[in-house]
């Protein structure tokens, strides 16, 4: 199938954006193949065999000189590495760059997880993320790659903007990676090449101004509000930041940039003065389009708002007392930081300092994963679940076994494997030591307890 054509009115807009000379230069970018990126996950180091090349506006990100097979690479599967496109690394950079205070982040339209992840790594166990996607199936993306990653602080939700409206001023950072015409994505996705048009331009614009007016009312005194769209037109970045500060007072922030980076830095005139974005032309930078602008609530507005219980829903996940919560510490060898949450009879933990927060946004919002799953206990014995195995939250009550690739590809593929010198009982595999998945070693037979809905269907190539 050919690919289809650059639409003409976008041709016609680049020479009015860049000069004709110039614009011809970012078309003959379009035509040629993405660039191929990822980034490693911190807290899962590993013997990494990807990634020579540093992108300069991250720490953790490196560019492929070609796509391998993901597929059959064991430690993707164990998130130790992100696949991501380059330029939207760049929020890394601006978090600390900015010094931003760690506390109640939202991701408002998350899917599939990236940016995410760099919020969720910046965190850390100081914060908590709220990472949201509207669509279902997006949704379920989305949790899949938070529980690869590991870390534990994230709540899974599947909510319009439009239902985070009872948490004003709740937020320490909301980012918007707005839903927009897909400029940027045009060498990357034919359908947007497809989809485009000056309508769909003009749609996108009101969309995005819904959005942000939701997204603008979370933030609390002192908090960013952050917004990104994968677009190049002024109409879905500047003046949709312009008509933002026209109604809510934020102050435009401005970021550091190496020069030598290639991205550019708009400067505009608003009301609240000059604002500043950052957009990336894959002409002039190894990375998609792309385009991001930060702002700053003034301290003057007030912090965490909660309506009283009676306007609240009743969540089916039912907190843990903390006397229980602190045995379940000491029993599975954890640091005696976490809470505990029980749904249909599975245990969820999170970081104990949230606590308060995660039960009103509980009582909020359609949660859709907390923290990490860790399994049941039924009776004496843990059936341990496999976000526990993939967490970076300590097994040592479990006996380990290192596989080798081919063996590690077979247990993702949810076959037998013999495995004749684990001991009985609950088995913890891993990979250049990431941890897998689960199997349970009984008398005559291994119990493979990988995910059936995540197990891989690519058979290695034969030499």
């Amino acid at each position: 199938m050919s690919t289809p054509p650059l639409p003409e009115d976008f041709l016609a807009h680049l020479g009015s954006l860049l000069g004709e000379e110039e614009a011809l230069r970012l078309k003959e970018a379009l035509l040629q193949a993405p660039k191929i990126s990822i980034r490693y996950n911190p807290d899962k180091p590993f013997a990494a065999s990807h990634g020579k090349r540093h992108i300069p506006w991250t720490k953790t990100g490196f560019y492929l000189d070609e796509r391998p097979s993901f597929t059959l690479d064991p430690a993707f599967h164990a998130g130790a590495y992100y696949v991501q496109e380059a330029s939207s690394m760049i929020l890394e950079h601006a978090l600390h760059q900015l010094d931003i205070p760690k506390g109640i982040y939202l991701d408002l339209a998350a899917a599939p997880g990236g940016k995410s992840t760099i919020l969720s790594s910046y965190l850390g166990e100081e914060g908590l993320l709220v990472a949201n996607e509207v669509i279902q199936t997006r949704a379920q993306i989305l949790k899949e790659n938070i529980i690869k990653w590991g870390l534990g602080n994230v709540l899974v939700s599947q909510n319009d903007p439009e239902h985070f409206a009872p948490l004003e001023g709740f937020f320490d950072l909301v980012l918007v990676d707005a839903p927009c015409s897909g400029e940027g994505m045009f060498r990357k996705d034919p359908q947007a090449r497809e989809e485009w048009s000056l309508e769909h331009v003009a749609l996108c614009t009101l969309r995005q101004r819904r959005i942000l007016d939701q997204a603008a009312t979370l933030v609390k005194g002192g908090g960013y509000l952050l917004y990104s769209t994968c677009t190049f037109n002024q109409k879905e970045n500047e003046e949709v930041i312009s008509a933002l500060l026209e109604e809510f007072a934020f102050t435009p922030a401005c970021i550091p940039l190496d020069p030598s980076w290639g991205i550019e830095e708009s400067r505009f005139d608003t009301e609240e003065g000059q604002a500043y974005g950052y957009r990336f032309y894959p002409h002039r930078v190894e990375g998609e389009g792309f385009f991001f602008s930060i702002l700053q609530r003034p301290e003057s507005f007030g912090t965490r708002a909660v309506k009283s219980k009676k306007e609240q829903r009743v969540s089916p996940v039912k907190p843990i007392g903390d006397k229980e919560g602190q045995t379940l510490e000491e029993e599975l060898g954890l640091d005696g930081k976490g809470c505990y949450y029980l749904f249909q009879e599975t245990l969820f933990r999170i970081q104990k300092s949230f606590s308060k927060e995660v039960e009103t946004l509980l009582r909020t919002l359609n949660v859709r994963y907390l923290g990490v799953e860790l399994g049941k206990k039924q009776g004496k014995e843990w059936i341990p679940s496999h976000e526990w195995a993939l967490s970076t939250l300590p097994k040592s009550h479990f006996p380990s076994l290192e596989l080798s690739k081919e063996e590690a590809l077979d247990f993702l593929r949810k076959k037998d494997i013999p495995l004749e010198q684990a001991p009985l009982g609950w088995v913890l595999l891993t990979y250049q030591n990431l941890p897998l998945g689960w199997v349970k070693k009984l008398d005559k037979r291994v119990n493979n307890y990988y995910p059936k809905e995540w197990r891989i269907r690519m058979e290695s190539p034969k030499d």
